[in-house]
């Protein structure tokens, strides 16, 4: 028998019967007596090595065990344990090629096969950006799950919000493989992907499709509406959906590009980002230039604004930009956002510098982004320039190189209104996101601060 069916087998007959209390271990117990027999294995099943026995028998010892803990215990401390557990499972991935890795990452969070966070977030870390209430400021970068296959389940793991994409209008594969190159060491990654997507229409039926179910259970359940009149998670469901907007490699018209994909998933986003910083796509980046860009942002902000929207009106409009900016680039970039009234920024994505100690490694050799821990002081100087030229009066979000509540905390202090993460997840998994969230709000408590909004520019001031 697979690990994946003694899993399923496990889940459909006896965990999600199991309730608990005190006496609920003999009902564990008990219920093992009363189940049917396991199916007989298929034939065409493969016989397992030695290996694969012990890793199916251990899966399944997790199992049990797992069980047999929930049964005694509340449902908070059971769901410490089940984040806690990944890290046992984690390691494994680092023996698989890079996007192997990735990709069953992307198929666990899709199938729900990753720890539901059950817990409550700090109240110190809640916060309104743009109407909308986030239970806390921590974001899954775009890049992760591009394609919107496991937003529900990323949403569960605690993220306050997650961003899909980078989407493109037609289907392409991107860049040849290899094309993901992991600096464990360094705890950092470079990646030449070059916008590997299935298109906005293969986006738009999951995306579509989820909202479905979302607005079916708000009919059945209490108005997703506040008493201040400000909107308790997205349309995703309890957290916030960000739809990250990019351009086929061979189109010669950009502007084009960024407007299809607004017009075919804007209605699905709570935030829409154009994504002009990627170093893998030729000639994207010329699009930071201060006309190029002032040029893309009108246009795209036509397409939307032409839609029909409800009391809600048309989704907030962000520009994603590179960490290796010129002060002159930054400064036409700060007054386009502000000249064009620019809903937010996203500050970085990857650089193609290659900061000590990435530059002593084999790898650095490989062209591309690089992401992880060597670029966070670059992108957070960035962040906080663009804070000081913004005069704070666009909301930031600080990306590059998160990996601990103290790093969070710093982007936040250099002008952060949200933070996002990609590489250090992708190395850390699940068990990474409390412990992240619960550090932030130590931080901010350590310094007096009684909320994210009070800590936003501190260092600027």
């Amino acid at each position: 028998m697979t690990t994946r069916v003694a899993f399923k087998f496990l889940k459909e007959h006896v965990l999600h019967k199991i309730k608990p209390g005190v006496a609920a271990s003999r009902q564990f117990s008990a219920h093992f007596s009363s189940v049917p027999p396991l199916p007989p294995a298929r034939s065409k099943i493969p016989q397992f090595s030695k290996k694969g026995r012990i890793l199916t028998g251990a899966t399944l010892s997790l199992l049990i065990g797992g069980g047999a803990y929930a049964s005694t215990v509340d449902e908070a401390t059971f769901c410490g344990w089940l984040f806690n557990a990944t890290k046992i499972v984690n390691p494994f991935f680092a023996f698989l090629d890079p996007e192997v890795a990735h990709r069953l990452a992307v198929s666990a969070a899709a199938r729900g096969w990753v720890p539901r966070e059950k817990r409550p977030d700090p109240s110190i870390l809640g916060l309104e950006v743009w109407g909308r209430r986030f239970s806390n400021p921590l974001g899954l970068a775009a890049g992760f799950d591009k394609n919107a296959e496991a937003v529900e389940g990323l949403l569960a793991v605690g993220f306050g919000f997650v961003e899909v994409g980078s989407v493109t209008p037609v289907p392409q594969e991107g860049n040849p493989k290899p094309r993901i190159f992991r600096l464990r060491n360094e705890g950092a990654i470079i990646n030449r992907c070059g916008f590997n997507s299935e298109g906005i229409v293969a986006v738009a039926k999951r995306l579509g499709a989820q909202h479905g179910k979302r607005k079916l259970d708000e009919t059945s359940t209490s108005s997703s509406q506040s008493s201040g009149g400000v909107t308790h998670g997205g349309k995703a469901g309890p957290g916030i959906l960000g739809v990250n907007l990019g351009k086929n490699k061979t189109s010669e018209d950009a502007d084009a590009d960024y407007v299809q994909g607004v017009h075919t998933l804007s209605q699905y986003a709570d935030y829409l980002v154009i994504n002009v910083s990627s170093p893998n796509t030729p000639g994207l980046r010329q699009l930071q230039g201060r006309k190029q860009l002032k040029d893309l942002v009108k246009k795209v902000q036509a397409a939307r604004n032409e839609m029909q929207w409800g009391e809600e009106g048309p989704p907030p409009l962000l520009v994603k930009i590179a960490p290796d900016l010129s002060k002159q680039d930054l400064e036409d970039i700060a007054a386009v956002a502000l000249a064009l009234h620019l809903d937010g920024l996203i500050i970085s994505n990857t650089t193609i510098s290659r900061p000590d100690p990435v530059r002593e490694d084999p790898l650095a050799k490989e062209s591309g982004g690089l992401s992880g821990k060597p670029l966070f002081d670059l992108s957070t100087s960035i962040l906080k320039e663009t804070y000081l030229l913004t005069k704070g009066k666009i909301p930031l979000i600080g990306c590059g190189g998160i990996s601990s509540g103290e790093d969070a905390y710093k982007k936040i202090r250099a002008g952060a209104t949200l933070v996002q993460l990609y590489t250090a997840f992708a190395y850390g998994g699940p068990a990474l996101i409390p412990r992240i969230k619960a550090e932030l709000a130590s931080c901010l408590e350590r310094d007096g601060f009684k909320s994210i909004h009070e800590a936003v520019g501190a260092d600027c001031r």
